[in-house]
């Protein structure tokens, strides 16, 4: 059986379903870290807020299947960005998701988070170009950082790059906690209430149970954005799935890493009720693309047992949407929709930048921007032709294949409700996967996952 560790061991609060129709400022649909973060900073400004979580529990989503890893170090970043972007912007994107952190060491209460040292290590002489490559653009950059050869890891490295005050979250404690805070400033906060029609001409939505809520603004927070055509971020988009394992050890480690030679691995450690565990996680590939992902599995279990000497107690998989240069995709949806916002893309790193988008968001909503530099960096609406245009061919030549090969290898399999792609049985997740957009729908079809809205029509 899948479970995240997670939300195997720590409770997560009740909410109320919106039972009746109402009103708003601003609606965010969405409970996972990002729409509750941002709840709590609108709701602290003032503002009249509505958040809409399909789930039963808020954070049971993308959040709950997390590595919980709060750092700026996300993975080999710099030396990509700095290929994309300006040396100032690639600067930008660290100061800003290295403030979510120390913001973040600062304000969470300290069950909820551990400072720690975040570290990339290589085990080829690949891995070590490409850490190298890294290390020159962090000094381009200014990041403080060091080369090392010592790690806590039980088997040999060739080098780390390291990085200090980072940090890690229980992330169900810290949602728990964010829900509390911004109950307590007057959000309004709404779980297993599943929006099925968006009517953004007239500034309102309906859900499944056909209540409505009337909105000034809205923010999609949904990971895979439902409304994405309005800014053609449906073909900017790709969307991939990787596999988790956790174990009991008997001590935790004081850093958190992530190799950088393929396939990649992530490691870390944290203490629940006095139990101390180790999580392992890797295994990429385009969500929905197999339908047999017990190999995943296999191969981080087996490798708990032979580096880790431990057998998995818990076993999940998460899946994170990419944008094509790597920056996520934070602020309003297109400028033809200046009420409709959205916060995605966020490449398996979207526990600091969930921070970054709340505080982006909220200023934006507010007109209390400082900061222009950030708000054009996540602009969804940036001009970055040609990265763009390539990861369009990319995932539209995808899409446009699973569509048609679909129907011919998978004539009886569900059809996905959002565009119509033929879903793919999932054995070791138990779930029906669309290769074309990840949605994801249980045994009994109901949506576990966007961007569709309704569920599948079994026979």
């Amino acid at each position: 059986m899948t479970q995240s560790l997670w939300l195997a061991t720590t409770d997560s609060v009740s909410l109320p379903s919106l039972t009746a129709s109402t009103k708003c400022d601003v609606c965010i649909i969405g409970g996972g870290l990002t729409g509750l973060y941002t709840a709590y900073v609108l709701a602290k400004a003032g503002v009249d807020v509505v958040l809409l979580e399909a789930n039963s529990k808020l954070s049971h989503g993308t959040t709950g299947h997390s590595t919980g890893k709060l750092t700026a170090q996300h993975g080999l970043v710099y030396a990509n960005l700095l290929e994309k972007l300006s040396v100032n912007d690639a600067r930008l994107y660290y100061h800003l998701n290295q403030h979510a952190v120390e913001k973040a060491l600062q304000f969470l209460p300290k069950e909820s988070i551990q400072p720690v040292d975040s570290y990339l290590y290589c085990q080829t002489k690949e891995g070590y170009s490409q850490l190298l490559k890294e290390w020159n653009a962090y000094k381009v950059l200014n990041v403080k950082a060091k080369i090392t050869s010592e790690t806590e890891l039980p088997f040999p490295i060739t080098k780390a790059l390291s990085i200090s005050q980072q940090a890690q979250i229980n992330p169900v404690i810290v949602s728990n906690f964010l829900i509390k805070e911004a109950l307590s400033m007057g959000a309004k906060l709404y779980a297993n209430t599943r929006v099925q029609q968006l009517r953004i001409a007239q500034n309102d939505l309906h859900t499944e149970k056909n209540i409505s809520v009337q909105y000034n603004k809205l923010i999609l927070c949904t990971h895979y954005p439902i409304e994405a055509f309005k800014g053609l971020q449906l073909i900017k988009l790709s969307n991939n799935r990787s596999y988790m394992v956790a174990s009991k050890i008997t001590e935790t480690y004081q850093g958190q890493y992530l190799s950088v030679d393929f396939p990649s691995r992530s490691i870390r450690t944290t203490t629940i009720n006095d139990e101390h565990y180790l999580l392992l996680g890797g295994a990429n590939h385009i969500a929905g693309e197999t339908a047999n992902t017990k190999p995943f599995y296999d191969a981080i279990q087996n490798e708990m047992k032979v580096h880790f000497g431990q057998e998995p107690l818990y076993r999940w998989s998460a899946q994170d949407i990419e944008t094509p240069d790597m920056v996520p995709y934070v602020g309003k949806i297109t400028q033809s929709l200046p009420n409709v916002f959205i916060a995605t893309g966020y490449r398996k790193w979207g526990i600091s930048n969930s921070f970054v988008a709340g505080d982006l968001l909220s200023s934006l909503i507010t007109g209390t921007a400082k900061n222009n530099d950030a708000s054009m960096l996540y602009s969804p609406a940036r001009t970055k032709f040609g990265a763009q245009f390539m990861q369009m061919l990319k995932v539209g030549g995808f899409v446009a294949k699973e569509l048609v090969t679909g129907y011919i290898k998978n004539g009886n399999a569900p059809t996905c409700t959002h565009l119509g792609c033929k879903t793919k049985w999932n054995e070791a997740d138990e779930t029906w996967d669309c290769p074309c957009h990840g949605s994801r729908f249980n045994a009994q079809g109901e949506v576990l996952e966007g961007p569709a809205v309704q569920p599948l029509k079994l026979d």
